[in-house]
């Protein structure tokens, strides 16, 4: 009886010491290259934001243009990013976000060195509605971004929704929240970063 009670016990113990250490080999195995997919998905990311096309997806050309092109700094745990042209910053990409519908919205905006554009804005991670909120993603969106003049913004509302005056983006359809959400931890952050380094404001 003892043996008959003892052996699955026993059984099944060795088992799950033989699942956790391939599950624990796996993950130290594959950590590394997890992190340099993740790496080079944030260089993507930042090279969307300045327009820099990269010839492939390949991630070794995806690193030399980006490379070629960016500068990076940490200041207390973000990153932040630098465009070069000739040797001169022509462009910052910062980390901004807030809360969203329902979770955290995480993005980058880029912003001229002379703080009188809006360069481009790629989305990092959030986890809005997909075909509502989640269209904050989409092309159609974030390209409304590019080129757009902030010269003469006195009020710190850098991106204001049609068809309110000033209005120079169109908010998601059916997305209410999430566009209100998106355009004030964008004006908040704009407004800090630009005070901080000491731009026109």
């Amino acid at each position: 009886m003892k043996k008959s009670f003892a052996y699955p016990v026993i059984f099944m113990a060795l088992l799950t010491a033989v699942f956790t250490f391939v599950l624990a080999y796996l993950d130290y195995s594959t950590a590394e290259k997890i992190a340099t997919l993740q790496e080079i998905e944030l260089q993507q990311k930042i090279l969307y934001v300045f327009d820099i096309d990269v010839p492939s997806t390949n991630t070794e050309d995806i690193n030399k243009v980006f490379k070629e092109n960016i500068e990076t700094e940490e200041i207390e745990g973000k990153k932040y990013f630098s465009r070069l042209e000739n040797g001169e910053v022509t462009g910052y990409a910062i980390p901004v976000g807030g809360p969203g519908l329902w979770g955290l919205i995480d993005a980058y905006i880029g912003v001229s060195s002379d703080y009188s554009k809006i360069l481009g804005i790629e989305f990092i991670s959030h986890s809005e509605t997909p075909g509502l909120g989640g269209r904050i993603s989409e092309e159609g969106y974030k390209e409304q971004f590019r080129g757009i003049d902030i010269s003469n913004i006195n009020d710190d509302n850098y991106i204001i929704y049609r068809p309110a005056p000033g209005g120079n983006i169109d908010a998601i359809a059916g997305a209410t929240l999430t566009s209100k959400s998106v355009s004030k931890f964008l004006n908040e952050d704009l407004s800090t970063f630009i005070k901080e380094k000491g731009g026109i404001r």
